[in-house]
């Protein structure tokens, strides 16, 4: 396909970047650490550390991960944190002794967390005694050696540590006992290990940096294999693109969504520490009372998130409330924007909520939307500096333009594989390289991508392709709708039909108000036939509603009717 996004990149973006500018991640923040040193580079719980503190510490943990545990490049360290302060320290320590990262959910299942470790084959992890008794349980059936246990007020102050100790293991009981014998303290290591020399380690950008793991475009949980280089190219793709809006040493981003996801990893940890800014730390994006409490204390120019977060921001009144005179960049990934979700974050905060578009397997970000578009436009962007898109066809034939297809992906930021899943990899690669995304995508005149829906998720209804974020976008427009997912259920008349799970705010609102209006607003084959309410709909951890969980019968037993 002809590169024709070209066209609309707005002046001083370049059609290519340097992906080697750089030999490991540990080079570039290194550099931006020395470049930075004074500046404030993470904040977490009333606590701010510079970029040289930063740096110490993260030393101090790769030299204590060398001496003392005898760790070699290439072993696996899994880190199982929240957004706080331990993260970015033990993220660069262990790359800077040359491991492998493997990110973890805190909120994992024993027996999820069992299965990452010894996939990964992970001998260490890092872990807050919130979720120790969950590495206790995972144990038996885990290659683990090493668990090094920390808590949340490790790096703060101690009176404040010990009264956030106090009140979470007491008072909210959110500590529950744990027993691992031979644990090791983190805060610990950071005070006996000041005197350990750290023997730097030669990194090259083919060396794996972190195993992220991601259900993919396939199902199963398997590690995306995601070298030195592949972040570095998408951590520079990134900084041409945003290099107008920003200005190094003086940006402030809120870092709601948790670090161990590959977004927020990039765009806020990585990204920003480039160019020497400042990340604010939100360890609970969910208590949207306190995430408006800590936001209220900075001039922020820069905050990403996902629709939910967005939305939920929006619907407390306190928000419109901060101070939004510095913000220069709403980022927007990780699922659809929805467009009442855009409009009214634009209303309210003056800034454009840029849609982005992205995977586990792409380090992630494939396309962006220009800084300088003014209104919410429905694509997620033009595809990044050397990026390039396709939209394919069942066969892997390329379509032409305004069609809808797969969307392949190729570039500089595109995994390896899936980590020794050579089964696995080989599904998601064409024979020419294209990496196969699930999704169902076109490409208009201009170049613009638009994400129609996941493959799996897309509903057939009569032959017609019905695609949810369509009727979602209808759903949550209709006075009296929190919000709403859509799935299809069989039907032995059309195949599928399209059932909506609605929350919502007006008791008064029935199946029928809900289906008459849908009938004004799409073609009928489109329109829900099945309507549930809900208290809730199921969510991961950042936010993303996980309409898989909607379509399995035992979950739906357990949603609560209105």
């Amino acid at each position: 396909m002809e590169k024709i996004w070209l066209k609309e990149y707005p002046p001083g973006i370049p059609e290519e970047i340097n992906p080697d500018t750089y030999s490991s991640i540990v080079e570039m923040l290194e550099q931006s650490c020395e470049k930075f040193a004074y500046r404030p580079a993470f904040y977490s719980l009333g606590t701010m550390i510079t970029f040289q503190q930063f740096e110490k510490a993260s030393r101090h943990f790769a030299a204590y991960l060398q001496h003392e545990l005898h760790l070699k490049k290439g072993d696996r360290i899994a880190i199982m944190l929240p957004n706080l302060l331990q993260y970015p320290i033990v993220m660069f320590g262990a790359l800077r002794a040359g491991l492998i990262v493997v990110n973890v959910n805190p909120l994992y299942t024993v027996h999820e967390l069992a299965y990452q470790l010894k996939d990964a084959w992970v001998e260490t992890i890092v872990v807050v005694d919130n979720f120790a008794k969950t590495v206790e349980q995972a144990l038996p059936a885990t290659p683990l050696k090493n668990i090094i246990v920390t808590q949340i007020g490790d790096l703060l102050p101690r009176p404040k540590a010990w009264l956030i100790h106090t009140v979470l293991k007491y008072i909210r009981k959110k500590i529950p006992a744990w027993h691992i014998p031979h644990a090791i303290d983190f805060r610990q290591i950071l005070l006996k290990n000041k005197m350990k020399h750290f023997q730097p380690v030669t990194i090259a950008p083919t060396d794996i940096a972190f195993l992220q793991y991601t259900g993919g475009t396939t199902g199963i949980s398997k590690g995306a294999v995601l070298t030195h280089r592949n972040m570095i190219a998408n951590e520079a793709q990134a900084e041409a693109w945003f290099k107008p809006l920003f200005t190094p040493g003086q940006e402030i981003i809120i870092t709601a969504l948790p670090l161990y996801h590959i977004f927020s990893l990039l765009a806020n940890c990585l990204f920003i520490s480039k160019i020497g800014g400042l990340n604010v730390f939100i360890a609970n994006p969910r208590d949207i009372p306190t995430l408006i409490k800590e936001m209220k204390k900075f001039k922020f120019t820069a905050i990403t998130g996902v629709n939910t977060l967005f939305n939920g921001l929006l619907k407390n009144p306190h928000f419109a409330k901060l101070d939004f005179s510095a913000l220069k960049l709403s980022l927007g990934g990780g699922m659809a924007v929805q467009q009442i979700v855009a409009e009214k974050w634009q209303e309210v905060t003056h800034c454009p909520l840029l849609e982005a578009y992205g995977l586990t397997e792409t380090s992630p970000a494939v396309a962006v939307n220009p800084i300088n578009i003014k209104t919410y436009n429905g694509s997620v962007g033009l595809p990044l500096p050397s990026t390039l898109v396709t939209i394919l066809d069942e066969y892997g034939k390329e379509l032409p333009m305004g069609q809808s297809g797969e969307l392949g992906v190729k570039g500089p930021q595109v995994m390896d594989g899936y980590w020794k899943n050579p089964a696995e990899t080989a599904k998601v690669f064409t024979r020419d390289g294209w990496l196969l995304t699930g999704d169902i995508a076109s490409i208009d005149d201009k170049g613009f991508v638009h994400i129609l829906e996941r493959k799996k998720d897309m509903i057939l209804v009569s032959g017609f392709n019905v695609y949810p974020n369509e009727v979602e976008d209808v759903l949550v427009k209709m006075p009296g709708i929190v919000e709403a997912a859509v799935i299809g259920i069989p039907d032995e008349h059309s195949g599928e039909i399209v059932k909506a799970f609605i929350v919502k705010s007006d008791p008064k609102l029935t199946a029928e108000d809900i289906i008459q209006y849908c009938y004004h607003e799409l073609t009928p084959y489109k329109v829900p036939k099945a309507i549930e309410f809900c208290k809730e709909l199921p969510k991961t951890n950042v936010g993303k509603i996980l309409r898989r969980a909607l379509r399995t019968q035992p979950y739906r037993d357990t949603i609560s009717p209105i």
